[in-house]
């Protein structure tokens, strides 16, 4: 009888033992829990902003729309910065494929984006993002008088164009040619921005430039339509390059041109939507 009692006891005993060690196990799971929450709790890499300099070539013809693109860039990716070499297209292009560092390319027209992918220079395929279209550009008040392309062939007029290589240049060979017109100007510049400044020093009576140079020149130079424009709309191709020194900061670039605030800002400048 006694022995029976002590071997009961000892049975109590282990098994309140027993239920201190499985208390003792229950903290392992509330410590595990709190670690995971911690874990999931902090920043993971694809939600981090893409920081350092994002280097943009870009048709001249973007400088106002692209400035103010890459502020808002900045402003919403704290630590990037964006610098931008804007030029005619097909510089930018040979400039590209001699080597120069960029981490995006955005072109006046097909051909010269053409240019560069077909040198390999190019990551993935250009997207279109917005179209363009000619007017001519006169010195405000129009002094000369000009309504159309048929104004610009005569001989007291002095018109200053794009050098047929630079996409403002095939363009308006275009539509001279579509409208049967032949001009013999005065100046042929390398980028639509130098063909607009004749224009607004009063070196030239009208100069044939996109829409959106005379919209963000509107206090200096006023803006005639001609019909024959719409057989010479451009489309504008932009690419990340395959060597960019920033390649994750140039996407995001192009992926803040293709959202709504980036179009926005194109279409305030004048842009067409592709």
């Amino acid at each position: 009888m006694r022995a029976r009692w002590i071997r009961a006891a000892l049975v109590g005993l282990t098994t309140l033992a027993l239920v201190g060690l499985s208390g003792c196990g229950g903290d392992s799971p509330d410590t595990s829990a709190t670690s995971t929450a911690e874990t999931t709790a902090s920043p993971s890499p694809t939600s981090a902003k893409v920081t350092g300099t994002v280097t943009v070539f870009a048709a001249a013809s973007l400088t106002e729309s692209f400035e103010k693109i890459g502020k808002e860039f900045e402003a919403a990716n704290p630590g990037s910065k964006v610098t931008f070499n804007f030029a005619g297209s097909s510089a930018l292009a040979t400039q590209i494929n001699q080597g120069a560092p960029a981490d995006v390319f955005a072109s006046a027209a097909p051909a010269n984006m053409k240019t560069v992918t077909d040198e390999g220079n190019a990551d993935g395929t250009p997207t279109t993002f917005v179209k363009n279209q000619l007017v001519i550009a006169v010195p405000k008040n129009n002094p000369a008088g000009v309504t159309g392309l048929s104004d610009l062939t005569k001989p007291d007029v002095k018109v200053a164009l794009c050098a047929e290589q630079v996409p403002c240049g095939a363009a308006a060979q275009k539509a001279l040619s579509e409208a049967n017109v032949k001009i013999t100007p005065v100046t042929l510049e390398q980028d639509v921005k130098s063909a607009l400044s004749k224009v607004k020093l009063g070196e030239v009576d009208a100069a044939l430039v996109y829409r959106t140079d005379v919209k963000s020149a509107a206090s200096d130079v006023d803006g005639v339509e001609f019909p024959e424009s719409a057989d010479a709309i451009n489309d504008y191709p932009i690419v990340v390059l395959k060597d960019a020194p920033n390649k994750a900061g140039g996407q995001a670039f192009i992926d803040y041109v293709l959202s709504r605030k980036g179009e926005s800002a194109l279409t305030q400048a004048g842009f067409q939507a592709p």
